[in-house]
């Protein structure tokens, strides 16, 4: 009996992959499906017009049409320093429903109250967005606070601890980092010397998070960590509190504080980058 019923599943897969085969094919929705899997193949760094063509067998002028296309749904983003292709926002983020009770934002949201009041400091999530940080939640301390933020600013990835945590995560070499050192967009801010953000994100993968010391606001420094699920960056969270309150010590205990208390309030699949990480 067992035998007979793996020979009838057997069966059906054949079934199942004979119709699958039979199934009419929109050409153009499959060039681009094609094209959203070279993205994802080619990682953060991104890939050339030329090699995403030759990668999946198309002609340039055909995949430039595609992947402008793609470009104005959000399923592809263009590097302005290296004009390489890469994966869209909207491309990264097709799961975000499954991260109950909608978006991101909403479903970090006890991690990040938590995570306030446990520390008595402002707490921020942000995203990586067009080659920037754009901050998509925050949740202030009981206490009175003299930091200024706000939801939907857009900060460099390589002078806030979020960006800085999230260029960690994704493990990318001197090279890549380079590009990331200049301001861009609407994000202004100082220039990163290549030599310098290669340090700074060599110790955060050490240590598992990043800061930022009075680099963007005088008497503010942040200590941010990585969010990741299946192994892709998704975003990152951060404690900011005035200088003399997030000195060396108070660091590592913070630190401590957020790989103890956030894993369980963390969203389904959604897990801290950890310490060591290269």
């Amino acid at each position: 009996m067992d035998n007979l019923a793996l020979g009838n599943d057997d069966r059906m897969q054949t079934t199942d992959d004979e119709v699958l085969a039979h199934l009419p094919r929109v050409e153009a929705v499959d060039r681009a499906l094609t094209l959203l899997l070279a993205l994802a193949d080619a990682g953060p760094g991104g890939a050339s017009l030329a090699d995403l063509a030759a990668a999946t067998g198309m002609n340039k002028s055909t995949a430039y049409r595609s992947l402008s296309t793609m470009r104005r749904r959000g399923f592809a983003g263009q590097s302005s320093d290296t004009g390489f292709y890469r994966l869209g926002r909207t491309a990264m983020t097709l799961d975000a429903g499954f991260l109950a009770p909608g978006d991101l934002a909403g479903a970090m949201h006890p991690a990040l109250l938590w995570l306030s009041r446990a520390s008595d400091e402002l707490v921020h999530l942000g995203v990586w967005e067009d080659d920037q940080v754009l901050y998509v939640a925050k949740v202030e301390p009981q206490r009175a606070i003299q930091v200024r933020s706000f939801v939907g600013r857009r900060a460099p990835l390589a002078t806030t601890s979020l960006g800085r945590a999230m260029l960690a995560a994704r493990g990318l070499d001197d090279a890549q980092l380079a590009v990331y050192g200049r301001p861009n967009g609407n994000a202004a801010g100082p220039a990163v010397e290549p030599a310098r953000l290669g340090e700074i994100v060599r110790e955060a993968q050490g240590r598992g998070y990043a800061t930022e010391f009075e680099e963007n606001e005088a008497g503010v420094a942040c200590l941010g960590m990585a969010l990741l699920r299946g192994g892709d960056v998704i975003g990152a969270v951060s404690i900011t509190a005035m200088s003399d309150r997030l000195g060396p010590e108070r660091q590592v205990e913070l630190a401590a504080l957020m790989r103890a208390g956030l894993p369980e309030l963390l969203p389904e699949g959604v897990e801290l980058m950890a310490a060591g990480s290269r």
